[in-house]
Protein backbone atom coordinates (compact mmCIF):
# COMPACT_ATOMS: atom_id res chain seq x y z
CA UNK A 1 0.00 0.00 0.00
CA UNK A 2 1.71 3.17 -0.93
CA UNK A 3 2.70 6.06 1.68
CA UNK A 4 0.26 4.17 4.38
CA UNK A 5 2.24 1.98 7.20
CA UNK A 6 0.13 -0.41 9.39
CA UNK A 7 0.50 -1.36 13.49
CA UNK A 8 -2.21 -3.40 15.43
CA UNK A 9 -4.42 -3.11 12.42
CA UNK A 10 -4.54 0.44 12.30
CA UNK A 11 -3.43 2.37 8.76
CA UNK A 12 -1.36 5.60 9.23
CA UNK A 13 -0.74 7.84 6.10
CA UNK A 14 2.03 9.08 5.23
CA UNK A 15 2.63 13.16 3.63
CA UNK A 16 5.80 15.00 3.56
CA UNK A 17 6.26 18.27 3.87
CA UNK A 18 9.05 20.51 1.84
CA UNK A 19 8.29 23.89 3.38
CA UNK A 20 8.54 22.71 7.45
CA UNK A 21 11.02 19.54 6.23
CA UNK A 22 8.73 17.28 8.15
CA UNK A 23 7.12 13.95 7.86
CA UNK A 24 3.21 13.78 9.09
CA UNK A 25 0.40 11.50 8.87
CA UNK A 26 -2.84 10.60 10.52
CA UNK A 27 -4.41 7.22 11.74
CA UNK A 28 -6.63 6.72 8.28
CA UNK A 29 -10.59 5.22 8.60
CA UNK A 30 -11.84 5.91 11.75
CA UNK A 31 -13.68 8.64 12.37
CA UNK A 32 -11.06 9.62 15.56
CA UNK A 33 -8.58 12.36 14.61
CA UNK A 34 -5.15 10.69 15.71
CA UNK A 35 -2.19 12.61 13.98
CA UNK A 36 1.73 11.86 14.32
CA UNK A 37 4.99 13.38 12.73
CA UNK A 38 8.49 12.67 12.45
CA UNK A 39 11.74 14.40 11.35
CA UNK A 40 12.55 10.84 9.42
CA UNK A 41 10.91 7.77 8.60
CA UNK A 42 12.12 6.26 11.67
CA UNK A 43 10.67 8.72 14.14
CA UNK A 44 7.54 8.99 11.75
CA UNK A 45 7.07 5.42 12.41
CA UNK A 46 7.38 5.39 16.02
CA UNK A 47 5.65 7.95 16.53
CA UNK A 48 2.33 6.59 14.84
CA UNK A 49 2.98 3.74 16.77
CA UNK A 50 2.69 5.39 19.88
CA UNK A 51 -0.47 7.66 18.79
CA UNK A 52 -2.13 4.18 17.89
CA UNK A 53 -0.95 2.79 21.48
CA UNK A 54 -2.14 6.22 23.23
CA UNK A 55 -5.31 6.09 21.58
CA UNK A 56 -5.79 2.12 22.75
CA UNK A 57 -4.78 3.20 26.06
CA UNK A 58 -6.92 6.54 26.33
CA UNK A 59 -10.25 4.31 25.20
CA UNK A 60 -9.39 1.73 27.76
CA UNK A 61 -9.13 3.97 31.01
CA UNK A 62 -12.46 5.62 29.39
CA UNK A 63 -14.33 2.38 29.42
CA UNK A 64 -14.95 2.62 25.73
CA UNK A 65 -14.04 0.22 22.63
CA UNK A 66 -11.70 1.61 20.07
CA UNK A 67 -12.78 2.46 17.18
CA UNK A 68 -11.05 -0.15 14.02
CA UNK A 69 -10.35 0.17 10.57
CA UNK A 70 -12.59 -2.09 8.00
CA UNK A 71 -14.99 -3.38 10.29
CA UNK A 72 -16.72 -5.29 7.64
CA UNK A 73 -19.89 -2.75 6.93
CA UNK A 74 -19.91 0.29 4.73
CA UNK A 75 -22.42 2.26 2.78
CA UNK A 76 -22.39 2.64 -1.01
CA UNK A 77 -24.83 5.04 -2.88
CA UNK A 78 -25.45 3.94 -6.69
CA UNK A 79 -27.75 4.11 -9.16
CA UNK A 80 -30.99 2.79 -8.37
CA UNK A 81 -30.90 0.65 -11.62
CA UNK A 82 -27.65 -1.17 -11.05
CA UNK A 83 -29.22 -1.72 -7.03
CA UNK A 84 -32.25 -3.38 -8.31
CA UNK A 85 -30.36 -5.85 -10.85
CA UNK A 86 -28.27 -6.46 -8.38
CA UNK A 87 -30.57 -7.36 -5.45
CA UNK A 88 -32.60 -9.40 -8.53
CA UNK A 89 -29.37 -11.74 -9.71
CA UNK A 90 -28.72 -12.03 -5.89
CA UNK A 91 -32.25 -13.17 -5.08
CA UNK A 92 -31.58 -15.30 -8.44
CA UNK A 93 -28.28 -17.55 -6.83
CA UNK A 94 -30.56 -17.37 -3.87
CA UNK A 95 -28.07 -15.73 -1.66
CA UNK A 96 -28.53 -12.30 0.25
CA UNK A 97 -27.44 -9.21 -1.37
CA UNK A 98 -24.37 -8.62 1.03
CA UNK A 99 -22.81 -12.26 0.15
CA UNK A 100 -23.55 -10.92 -3.29
CA UNK A 101 -22.09 -7.25 -3.17
CA UNK A 102 -19.42 -8.62 -0.99
CA UNK A 103 -18.85 -11.57 -3.79
CA UNK A 104 -18.67 -9.14 -6.74
CA UNK A 105 -16.28 -6.63 -4.93
CA UNK A 106 -14.20 -9.84 -4.37
CA UNK A 107 -13.70 -10.91 -8.07
CA UNK A 108 -13.52 -7.68 -9.61
CA UNK A 109 -10.28 -6.76 -6.73
CA UNK A 110 -9.42 -10.07 -7.95
CA UNK A 111 -9.09 -9.36 -11.36
CA UNK A 112 -7.10 -5.93 -10.44
CA UNK A 113 -4.42 -8.50 -8.66
CA UNK A 114 -4.13 -10.84 -11.51
CA UNK A 115 -5.96 -13.48 -9.60
CA UNK A 116 -8.50 -15.82 -10.49
CA UNK A 117 -12.08 -14.65 -9.36
CA UNK A 118 -14.16 -16.56 -7.05
CA UNK A 119 -17.46 -18.15 -7.90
Amino acid sequence: MKNMMEYKGYFGSVSFSDEDNIFYGKVEYIRSLISFEGNDVTSLRLNFQEAVDDYIAMCQEKGIEPEKSFEGSFKVKTDSKLHRKAALKASEQGINFDAFVSTALENYLSTLEGEHPSH
